[in-house]
């Protein structure tokens, strides 16, 4: 079977999906993000989804039913634990700890929680025997344009609705998390 750039793009664009909605979150939630903070964004985020396919691509069934099955349960437990964290910040009533800051630790945390469906794509990817490099680049390029455009997206909702939108950001994220759990 040939390789098919097509259906690649649109595994990535399903594959940036959470990534999209995660940095939308964090564009209505920390709306004094740098350029550069925003770049970071798209670069985790992207980075991580081009890289879980080539990892899934090299260990192939070794230890894909042992990921595959524990990986809703890492993204939910991921995204519901920064999720609380931005619920209990936002009912604070000190706004030094309001989380309106850029955290390498919290973006790590989210672009894995968002990208750990990548790595059965890469099994996928092996399967197929298409061409991982290409593939991956793909997913990684369409990521980073996915999350940089949510993050500038959120930021324009958060203006017009509001400073509470921490509340929601976390809910948000919670949401995303069962999604990923409940498989949908």
């Amino acid at each position: 079977m040939a390789f098919n750039i097509i259906s690649t793009f649109l595994i990535a664009v399903a594959l940036a999906m959470d990534a999209f909605s995660v940095s939308m979150t964090k564009g209505f939630t920390q709306r004094d993000l740098t350029r550069t903070q925003i770049i970071c964004y798209g670069i985790f985020f992207g980075g991580f989804q081009a890289l879980m396919p080539i990892i899934g691509y090299f260990c192939g069934n070794v230890i894909a039913n042992i990921v595959e099955s524990l990986a809703p349960i890492i993204g939910f437990v991921l995204l519901l634990a920064i999720g609380l964290n931005m619920i209990r910040e936002s009912l604070s009533s000190d706004e030094d700890e309001m989380n309106d800051y850029f955290s390498f630790k919290e973006v790590t945390l989210l672009a894995i929680a968002t990208s750990i469906d990548a790595f059965a794509v890469g099994i996928t990817i092996a399967l197929l025997n298409d061409p991982i490099l290409i593939s991956s680049a793909i997913i990684g390029v369409v990521a980073f344009i996915f999350s940089v455009a949510g993050i500038f997206i959120g930021k324009k909702l958060g203006n017009y609705v509001g400073d509470k939108f921490q509340i929601l950001g976390g809910v948000i994220l919670i949401l995303i998390g069962i999604k990923i759990l409940l498989g949908f």
